[in-house]
């Protein structure tokens, strides 16, 4: 087990610097605080004699990773966790990590130090090779957003399926010309960007990289993209985004321009969130079962715990998507 010597060895700094960092005194540069809790973490070393008394004993508190509370798919997947944690004598401590990669290791720290019994990602931003470490302390369960490297058991969604049943319905409707409005390169994101390759192929059909957005999640996202397609000189007739807030923006941007939906041009969701069914035209979309998503990955988690699940080892529970057909296509 690393010691604070280690730690100190590691960095180059003295001991009482290190001891300074570990315990948050003042005085002390960014950049020191910043080297000491990398080596921290490379090294495995628990700050304190507490967090080492705690490393057996349970607190029922879970971590949940969160990327945006605003998305309303994720208040589904959390009432899923809630769900089965409350009626185990769980409780859950929701953190959300706006997509940030820093803000992503501290929250781990949580389960390093023993204040929570394991971590739930619901979103990942950092490399697994980054988080792999942490699993030495407690149970980690990837839920919804996937790591094709992670040893961790995985409760996510067919997205290779969804975004295929979504291009190719785009198809079926005549459409030549698809854009496609992904998130990050994440392995949700690159598996859905198959899905709709894989569709397009078939078809005999090209989709240039111009018509290809990313980092599109939000309603402002929806905006902006819609925008740039609109100054494209061979527009798309049909588009196919990540997310059903980024469709609803398209949708009230589409009309705002004098375009008719779908007649001018097509929009399709993803997750069919209520608002799907609230815009008008009501989206087409692609449904995801976000509850039980939740409810499973916490499923799982309690049965790590009890050691009746491998919890640093990959294994992986699917669940299908399905196309739900509106008047935006």
């Amino acid at each position: 087990m690393a010691t604070i010597a280690d730690v100190a060895h590691y960095t180059g700094l003295s001991r009482a610097t290190v001891s300074r960092v570990i315990n948050d005194y003042p005085h002390v540069t960014k950049d020191k605080r910043e080297l000491v809790h990398k080596a921290m973490r490379e090294l495995g070393y628990f700050p304190n004699t507490s967090a080492r008394n705690l490393r057996n004993r349970r607190t029922n508190l879970v971590a949940v990773l969160i990327p945006r509370l605003t998305n309303p798919f994720f208040t589904l997947v959390l009432n899923g966790i809630e769900s089965v944690a409350e009626a185990n004598g769980f409780q859950l401590i929701i953190c959300q990590t706006k997509s940030s990669k820093k803000k992503e290791l501290e929250y781990l720290n949580l389960l390093q130090t023993k204040q929570v019994d394991g971590v739930i990602f619901t979103s990942i931003e950092n490399n697994w090779e980054e988080i792999q470490s942490y699993t030495a302390h407690g149970p980690i369960i990837l839920c919804n957003e996937y790591h094709h490297d992670a040893t961790v058991p995985m409760v996510r969604l067919n997205q290779v399926q969804g975004s295929y049943l979504g291009t190719k319905h785009l198809i079926e409707r005549g459409h030549k010309r698809i854009a496609y409005c992904m998130g990050s390169t994440s392995g949700l994101s690159n598996d859905r960007r198959k899905g709709v390759f894989q569709a397009i192929e078939e078809a005999g059909l090209e989709i240039k990289p111009e018509w290809i957005f990313q980092d599109t999640y939000t309603m402002e996202d929806g905006v902006r993209t819609f925008n740039k397609i609109l100054e494209l000189t061979e527009r798309p007739t049909a588009i196919f985004t990540g997310g059903d807030e980024v469709a609803a923006a398209m949708v009230k941007e589409a009309k705002r321009n004098g375009l008719d939906v779908p007649k001018d041009i097509a929009i399709l969701g993803f997750d069919d969130q209520p608002i799907a069914s609230l815009i008008e035209p009501e989206l087409t979309t692609i449904y995801q079962p976000g509850a039980e998503i939740g409810g499973q990955a916490m499923t799982i988690f309690i049965d790590c715990l009890k050691g009746q699940c491998e919890r640093t080892t990959q294994s992986v529970k699917e669940l299908p998507l399905s196309l739900v057909i509106r008047n935006s296509t």
